[in-house]
């Protein structure tokens, strides 16, 4: 009988925030594969947990994962820790997850704390919807792309940021989004948790006046969807008419739908786009 992998979620600060089940399952299990084994004994150790732990991180996590696959071909049950919170956000656990699925072994997730959604209900901004996009990439080019396309995000953005990263990534953040509502979340679940209600520009400010400390979590509103409507409109008002009904008479659209589109982009009536050309 084939074992089967456990993701199990740790606390992102507070201990007493892992659930009964996952430290049912850290007893139970064969074997723990932790993205950081020094960091993961403490949490162990305060358990009184033995079950014997190997390494699994970004380093290994093809080679190991192959590995660990083998080892619950043979029948052993695996869980999987990362250093804190849910296993597979923003760390190599996606990649062991997908290579059990190809190899027909048996994947479950027990719930539990997530840095992202614990500071997206902190936030108070809009939580319906929302783009996660951990931490942003270093590589420059990947960076700027991914950027650029938060620019138009409707959604609420959320960021994973280190201390010493944090000016710079805030700087960048205001040059592409320009001003927006902001909540940055530091030390969640720890003792100096705060939530910081403020906008990417006093953000700045604050910290050019005082150091970044602790890890960071940054919510980020979306583009209103009235901004976005105004934009559209502003980049229709740079043609003329003609130039704009034109755009749509090229695609093969009859004259009276082009005039219909037209009148939409543009919010104003039918009856202003007829009047307009005929004045033309």
């Amino acid at each position: 009988m084939q074992g089967k992998l456990y993701l199990c979620a740790t606390p992102i600060g507070n201990l007493e925030d892992i659930t009964l089940r996952v430290l049912r399952t850290l007893e139970e299990v064969d074997l723990i594969a932790a993205e950081d084994t020094r960091n993961s004994i403490k949490l162990l150790n305060h358990f009184e947990i033995k079950t014997p732990m190997t390494s699994y991180h970004e380093y290994n996590k093809i080679e190991k994962a192959y590995q660990l696959v083998d080892k619950m071909k043979s029948g052993l049950n695996v869980a999987l820790i990362t250093d804190a919170g849910t296993p597979g956000i923003s760390d190599p656990g996606e990649d062991l997850v997908r290579i059990c699925y190809e190899s027909g072994i048996e994947v479950t997730s027990l719930p539990g704390a997530a840095a992202c959604i614990t500071a997206l209900t902190l936030s108070g901004l809009p939580t319906r919807r929302f783009a996660f996009e951990a931490f942003l990439p270093r590589e420059k080019k990947e960076r700027q792309a991914i950027l650029a396309s938060l620019e138009k995000e409707t959604r609420t953005i959320i960021l994973y940021e280190a201390p010493h990263h944090l000016k710079k990534t805030l700087e960048e953040l205001f040059d592409v989004l320009g001003d927006r509502p902001l909540t940055l979340c530091r030390e969640l679940t720890k003792r100096y948790e705060t939530a910081f209600q403020t906008t990417l520009s006093g953000a700045i400010s604050y910290y050019q006046e005082n150091e970044p400390k602790g890890e960071f979590v940054l919510v980020i509103q979306g583009k209103l969807h009235e901004e976005l409507i105004q934009e559209e409109r502003k980049a229709w008002e740079s043609l003329s008419l003609e130039e704009h009904m034109a755009h749509y008479e090229e695609q093969g659209i009859s004259r009276k739908e082009a005039m219909k589109l037209v009148a939409k982009d543009r919010g104003i009536s039918k009856r202003d786009v007829y009047a307009a050309l005929l004045e033309s």
